[in-house]
Parts: C-alpha cells; sequence; structure tokens
C-alpha cells in the first residue's frame, strides 16, 4: 500500500508543477518585458513529465516525476499599437503566444488527474483501515 501512496503522491506533485506553470502562462499573457524589465514577450512554459523508475513496482506500475520545465519558442503575437511604450520602430507590440483555451483546457486536465490521486489515495487509507479492522 505504501507504494500505492508513493505512486499517487508523485502524480500529485507532477500536476501540481504542471498548474504552476499554466498559472504562470495565463498571468502573463499580457507581459511584453522579461525579469530585468528589456523589451520581450514573455515564453510560455511547458512540463515535461517522466516514468519514475525509482518507484516502479514488481506489478509494472511507476510513478511519475517531471523531467523539466521546457521554454516554447514560438514566435511572439505581433499587434499594431504604435503609441504603445513597448513598440518597435514599425508600431509593433510583441505580445506572448499563449492560448487561453488550452491553457483552461490544460489546466481543468491537470485538475482532473490531481483529483483522480487524490481519489487513488483516499481509496488506499480506506483499504488500510479495514485491513487494520480485520487484523484487530
Amino acid at each position: 500500500m505504501k507504494t500505492a501512496l508513493d505512486i499517487s503522491t508523485s502524480g500529485l506533485v507532477a500536476q501540481r508543477q504542471r498548474l504552476n506553470a499554466i498559472s504562470s502562462n495565463l498571468a502573463n499573457m499580457s507581459t511584453t518585458r522579461n525579469e530585468a524589465g528589456e523589451i520581450e514577450a514573455y515564453q510560455p512554459r511547458y512540463v515535461v513529465f517522466q516514468a519514475d523508475a525509482e518507484l516502479a513496482t514488481a506489478a509494472g506500475g511507476q510513478g511519475v516525476s517531471v523531467s523539466e520545465v521546457v521554454t516554447s519558442d514560438v514566435e511572439p503575437l505581433l499587434k499594431y499599437q504604435p503609441s504603445h511604450p513597448d513598440a518597435n520602430t514599425e508600431g509593433y507590440v510583441a505580445y506572448p503566444n499563449i492560448n487561453m483555451t488550452m491553457e483552461f483546457v490544460d489546466a481543468l486536465e491537470a485538475t482532473r488527474a490531481y483529483e483522480a490521486n487524490i481519489g487513488v489515495i483516499e481509496v488506499t487509507k480506506d483499504l488500510a483501515q479495514q485491513t487494520l479492522q480485520i487484523v484487530a
């Protein structure tokens, strides 16, 4: 049962990191400057998962871990706004190329996966409690 808890916990941690990346992308949809204050559109970040071999079980189950958080190299969206302080010499402002609909769908999927892992943890706890009642 400990392995089932470990696998579900690894899923919770991975999905939390995915949700953090998604929320960062949504929060920076109109960010036109980097952390140093230089004009540069925010680049969206995406989490890459990998099977966690350390949590492999005899039955073939594996946990998950985050192998990396990649920064997208997609070109920014250019919008013609000549009065914007971050406009280039042609009057275009570079905005992050983030699809809000896709980000919301990804957030919904990550939330459902998170909830599923919590469900597995709850069932595992119930089974452990019932096992202890049988033994006692």
